[in-house]
């Protein structure tokens, strides 16, 4: 099943193209990987198909409904994390996820069980009443990814969710997203590690708002016979120039 397709998707700012003419397909309970450097594309993408942008030309259906003309009904059905997540470091672990459950209108008391486990598998119930300020670069992206789930979210976003974590924390994040995959979440992660890419089930590699290719990581290596996904995408990078 396709949870995520887009067509020739198109946004210009100005005479600057920072998406051109984006075709994709991710299907439902896989983590997919864009993947490329500082302004390739990875963020005007997530915030196309989020709904946050409107795009210039193209559309996009995230979990059956359109970018363009269902942008909000959408939205019930998702969860992004941008790179500098909204949490609020005047308050408490739990008076953050108190604060993202009443905004997307989340009964906490009828949803003891659901927080128990993002507790659970996130490791954060010890700290549930420290200061958000507090909290480490790997528990802070923790606490973000828990207010991102608190409404079970079909479609995840994460736009570099790792970028400036330690290695164990990384670790730890990526433990936790497999364990997203056995609800049949999708999930969009965008990232310039490409030791990170090496995890995902498809990569897409994107290069100045163009998607240079998109497989399967292993396929990818093979193909420009590389053995690691950073020889393989300079290669490709190479081609096109």
């Amino acid at each position: 099943m396709i949870t995520i397709k887009t067509d020739s998707l198109t946004k210009k700012f100005g005479a600057v193209t920072a998406l051109d003419n984006l075709s994709l397909e991710i299907e439902e309970g896989q983590i997919f990987g864009l993947v490329g450097p500082d302004g390739a594309g990875k963020t005007t993408t997530m915030r196309l198909l989020t709904g946050i942008l409107e795009p210039t030309s193209g559309d996009g259906w995230v979990a059956g409904k359109s970018i363009v003309t269902e942008p909000e009904a959408l939205k019930k059905d998702i969860a992004y994390m941008a790179q500098r997540f909204g949490l609020y470091e005047d308050l408490t672990v739990m008076e953050n996820i108190d604060f993202y459950a009443a905004i997307y209108g989340v009964n906490i008391r009828r949803q003891k069980e659901h927080i128990a486990r993002l507790f659970d598998f996130s490791g954060l119930e010890p700290f549930k009443d420290r200061l958000a300020g507090k909290l480490s670069g790997g528990m802070k992206q923790k606490l973000g990814l828990i207010c991102s789930l608190i409404h079970t979210p079909k479609v995840l976003f994460l736009d570099e969710p790792t970028n400036g974590v330690d290695p164990l924390s990384r670790r730890d994040f990526w433990q936790i997203l497999y364990q997203l995959l056995k609800d049949k979440v999708t999930i969009l992660f965008s990232t310039s590690y490409l030791d990170e890419a090496e995890r995902c089930k498809k990569v897409g590699l994107i290069h100045k708002g163009k998607l240079l290719e998109c497989d399967e990581p292993r396929t990818i290596k093979e193909g420009r016979n590389a053995q690691t996904l950073e020889e393989a995408f300079i290669k490709i990078i190479n081609e096109q120039r």
